[in-house]
């Protein structure tokens, strides 16, 4: 099969080949899906790159943990009717060599998720890492029905995804960029208000719209941890999935006195149940049309170079490759 894959860490041009691999066959348990699309993450860039000076995890990678297409072998144990079925799937190479910038890729068989009739591959592929944290995000701490939820980063795939699902929910949302110029790229179907942390004061503008804040989903705990003080209602929570500098300070007595709780949101390892949960919910939002994915690029498989490139440099929306 044709694969993208790196044997060494660094920048994705040095690094990542396209080439001839050997078929993966199923094992007991497994699946082996066809793959269409591949969804690019930003820890997928940051895996191959050795960020925080990770290690090489096995002496080949073949990168991405997301993607969509259709089940072509499956393993003892596995139901053959599977075979044929469109499907999305997570988590291809968290803990494994073999991820989804490939033509064939093997995951356990519930990590291959049917996907609905009505919901393309495209948007299959965004669901996994985005999809999965987005709704640890949100929903870790119980419903949000009735509640008000300020997301951070709205623009990019988690903070989406985590809006989407909030507003499904029945929360109403706040949702961030980091530019007034960029309040207009925020689809109108994402949350209830938009809030630019350029302006003069964004948390007036954020009690303004919204009062007190149940729930955070916080994309850079050291930047925004201040506003988020100052923003929260009694008893809220600040659910961080990522964060720019590795040693946040954070406004002790404030969040004191709030009675927040700060969770921490390491999306490889959600408890199992957690991410049965998320895939549940996933599905049905998808199948109901609550969930859209805004696609900044699209490259075939032999650019995974340039995808990666683009990830890095911040993109927008989400980063998918086709596979031929």
């Amino acid at each position: 099969m044709l694969a993208a894959f790196y044997d060494r860490q660094g920048a994705a041009a040095d690094v990542l080949h396209v080439g001839e691999v050997p078929d993966p066959e199923p094992g007991a348990g497994e699946v082996r899906v066809r793959l269409t699309v591949s969804g690019v993450n930003p820890g997928d860039a940051k895996k191959r790159s050795g960020w925080l000076g990770n290690p090489m995890p096995f002496p080949r990678v073949i990168p991405h943990s997301d993607g969509a297409g259709v089940v072509d072998a499956v393993g003892v144990g596995v139901d053959p009717v599977r075979v044929g079925e469109r499907v999305w799937v997570f988590g291809a190479q968290s803990y494994r060599p073999f991820g989804t910038a490939a033509e064939l890729t093997v995951v356990p068989d519930a990590q291959a998720v049917r996907l609905p009739a009505n919901v393309s591959d495209e948007l299959g592929a965004c669901l996994g890492i985005p999809g999965i944290t987005a709704h640890r995000c949100v929903f870790g701490d119980g419903p949000v029905t009735g509640k008000v939820v300020l997301v951070h980063g709205v623009l990019g795939g988690v903070g989406a995804m985590a809006a989407q699902l909030a507003r499904w929910n029945g929360a109403s949302v706040v949702g961030t960029v980091r530019r007034a110029e960029d309040v207009r790229a925020v689809a109108p179907t994402t949350c209830d208000w938009v809030v630019a942390l350029d302006d003069r004061d964004p948390v007036s503008a954020i009690r303004a719209v919204a009062g007190g804040v149940h729930r955070v989903v916080e994309v850079s705990l050291s930047d925004n941890v201040d506003l988020d003080a100052a923003v929260v209602a009694d008893g809220a929570v600040i659910a961080a999935y990522a964060s720019r500098a590795d040693r946040p300070s954070v406004p002790f007595w404030p969040l004191l006195f709030a009675n927040v709780t700060l969770r921490m949101l390491g999306s490889d390892d959600f408890p199992s149940e957690a991410k049965g949960l998320a895939v549940r919910d996933l599905v049905d939002a998808a199948a109901e049309g609550a969930l859209t994915a805004g696609i900044a690029a699209r490259y075939p498989l032999v650019d995974v170079a340039r995808s990666h490139d683009y990830v890095d440099a911040g993109a927008h929306g989400r980063v998918l490759l086709t596979i031929p």
